[in-house]
């Protein structure tokens, strides 16, 4: 059975896949949240500035931008920014996610509050926030999840790990994609 990684802030590096996956690189882990132990963490490097890949993270507000047949009811994710109007706490974000606080082209914090999700995974945070790094930003993506109290939480937090890798992965590669667009229009 895979061992969860718990939140510490010790140089050892966490596990691997399913936990970890992409160039964390020496990017920092989020701030604590109370309730919060277990942590996924995801990166990718962009050849953007930061306030170029926050205006595509605002972007979901209007679609996943993963698989969209799975998580988007089939619709096509736009591939050019369509919203942007100022990010406000209480917005919508991905569908069954609310924007809880934000930190102006450095991160956003949701929360997942849809019902029919909260049963499926369980409580959960997500933290993503644009690092810079030298001549790039690290977009880096945070699932903060609550210590599983027996086997089945233990197993349900598994399972999300693996699916998550999967689509986490795509939706953090399609921003990367479409951020570096953005800033070679420039």
């Amino acid at each position: 059975m895979t061992t969860m990684h718990r939140r510490t802030r010790s140089p050892v590096p966490p596990p691997t896949i399913p936990w970890t996956w992409g160039d964390l690189g020496s990017t920092p882990p989020p701030p604590d949240r109370p309730g919060r132990e277990v942590l996924l963490s995801r990166a990718v490097r962009v050849r953007a500035e930061p306030p170029v890949v926050f205006g595509w993270l605002g972007q979901l507000r209007v679609a996943p931008y993963s698989y969209d047949l799975i998580d988007n009811r089939g619709r096509r994710s736009p591939p050019m920014m369509t919203r942007t109007d100022p990010i406000v706490t209480g917005q919508t974000f991905a569908e069954i996610f609310t924007l809880t606080s934000f930190e102006p082209d450095r991160s956003i914090t949701l929360e997942l509050t849809d019902r029919a999700a909260l049963v499926a995974f369980g409580p959960l945070t997500i933290v993503y926030r644009t690092l810079p790094d030298e001549a790039c930003t690290v977009l880096r993506c945070d699932l903060l999840l609550p210590r599983p109290r027996n086997r089945l939480e233990r197993l349900r937090q598994l399972l999300l790990a693996w699916g998550d890798l999967v689509m986490m992965r795509r939706q953090l590669l399609n921003l990367r994609r479409l951020s570096e667009r953005t800033a070679s229009l420039a």
